[in-house]
């Protein structure tokens, strides 16, 4: 724990209350470890019961979790907005930063002239009667969705996947229960099932998306919700195969009751198919974001599903926020209907695969086995992460660290490849073969 902040209270009330503050002011930042229950009991002097407690609530919020060993830490992302909690370190100077995991600025599609068609055409603005899902936007997303094979009978719009997987989660399941999600998985979604007070049951991935031991052991672990990535799984660019679709079917067909969320957020972007799970189980979604392809301000997603779990969605939504916006519907579907922001999502669907793969290949000739098959990223196992980022930043390098995304797999680092031009690929390749490699022991000469 930082040396400047010392937790307060006399009650677990006020103990958590004292914890919150430090994350708020950012005095205990991301990271930041709390004094072990009975060293804190001691210093406050109340029982280890009542820390003990003060944790429990905080971990059931998502704002510390339990790191084995390493006792009680700060999550990455608590759910908690402090005065700090826009900023973040920023990249040394000169260094490319690979960490951020965002699209190319340079290959997002100009809204600029879809906006101001917008504004002529607007009109009144729309009033709380009048607000809601645009049937046209519906039936374009239908369109879209059959196409790549999608039942799409039901459909209604989030602001976004991650708001879309809340409402899901929340309308379906309550807290306490267990959902299955990748591992290694987005950062995003272990914080946000932390956050509802689910419980995470880690489901291993690879290049062919969640595996089917893998998905079989999560089941039988008490899952109620699984969490599967289609196409450009982030962090390590995985794709659910025809095959493992399949297969992947045949385990669910013995859960029937399981509620199955399907996260398209690469969408237009992923090079390789989509091989969707859709029906698998009674109740059951499937998110597209247009964040990823159209650029990420477009905090839009569409959600289709059973009539039933729609429903649910739709019906929270309402007695929340009310509708996405209708102004950011419109927008969404001009882009959907320009030919010429078509074209140019399948330039940068081109130069994300072609970066990818010129990452992989001089990984390969260094004899690194990178992950990626489609999307933004590539993933990394290494031996030592913390040892890997470090080197990668003294040369230069920004990478995000494995333990982000992380629940029981190895260690491993992610590179998103949307800043690289072709001349960094080979550099960096160099600098990731010298950062993977094992340390050297450190010796004794006489």
């Amino acid at each position: 724990m930082t040396a400047h902040y010392q937790v307060a209270g006399t009650t677990a009330a006020e103990i958590s209350a004292s914890v919150e503050a430090g994350v708020r002011t950012g005095e205990l930042p991301a990271g930041a470890a709390l004094p072990a229950v009975r060293a804190l009991a001691q210093r406050l002097g109340v029982s280890p019961a009542t820390v003990a407690k003060a944790y429990q609530g905080l971990r059931q919020r998502g704002v510390v979790e339990t790191a084995g060993r390493n006792g009680t830490r700060v999550r990455p992302k608590p759910p908690v907005t402090g005065r700090r909690a826009a900023l973040r370190l920023p990249a040394p100077p000169g260094a490319l930063d690979l960490s951020v995991g965002e699209p190319d600025p340079g290959l997002l599609p100009p809204i600029g002239p879809h906006l101001a068609a917008l504004a002529e055409t607007a009109g009144a603005s729309v009033n709380y009667r009048g607000g809601g899902v645009l049937p046209e936007l519906v039936e374009a997303a239908r369109e879209r969705l059959t196409a790549d094979g999608v039942p799409a009978e039901a459909v209604t719009v989030t602001g976004g996947a991650s708001d879309g997987i809340e409402r899901l989660l929340v309308s379906n399941l309550s807290p306490g229960d267990a959902v299955a999600i990748e591992d290694p998985g987005w950062a995003n979604t272990i914080d946000l099932v932390a956050t509802l007070g689910l419980r995470a049951v880690p489901m291993p991935v690879d290049d062919a998306g969640p595996t089917p031991a893998g998905l079989r052991a999560a089941l039988a672990a008490g899952a109620r919700a699984v969490l599967v990535t289609s196409r450009a799984q982030n962090p390590t660019g995985a794709v659910v195969t025809a095959d493992r679709a399949v297969a992947l079917r045949a385990v669910l067909a013995d859960r029937p009751d399981v509620l199955l969320v399907e996260d398209d957020h690469a969408a237009e972007l992923a090079v390789e198919p989509l091989h969707s799970l859709a029906g698998a189980t009674r109740n059951w979604a499937f998110v597209r974001s247009a964040s990823k392809p159209y650029g990420p301000d477009l905090r839009l997603a569409v959600l289709a599903g059973d009539e039933v779990t729609v429903a649910r969605v739709a019906g929270r939504l309402r007695v929340c926020s009310g509708w996405v916006s209708t102004l950011l519907q419109r927008l969404t579907l001009a882009l959907w209907r320009d030919p010429a922001v078509t074209e140019r999502i399948a330039l940068a669907r081109a130069s994300y695969a072609e970066r990818v793969a010129a990452l992989r290949g001089a990984l390969a000739e260094r004899g690194l086995a990178g992950h990626g098959r489609t999307g933004i990223n590539v993933w990394l196992p290494v031996p030592d992460e913390t040892r890997a980022v470090a080197v990668l930043r003294d040369a230069g390098y920004v990478v995000a660290p494995g333990a982000l995304f992380r629940l029981a797999s190895g260690p491993g680092i992610r590179i998103t490849v949307s800043p690289l031009a072709e001349a960094d690929i080979a550099p960096l390749a160099d600098a990731v073969a010298r950062a993977a490699a094992p340390a050297t022991p450190a010796t004794l000469s006489a």
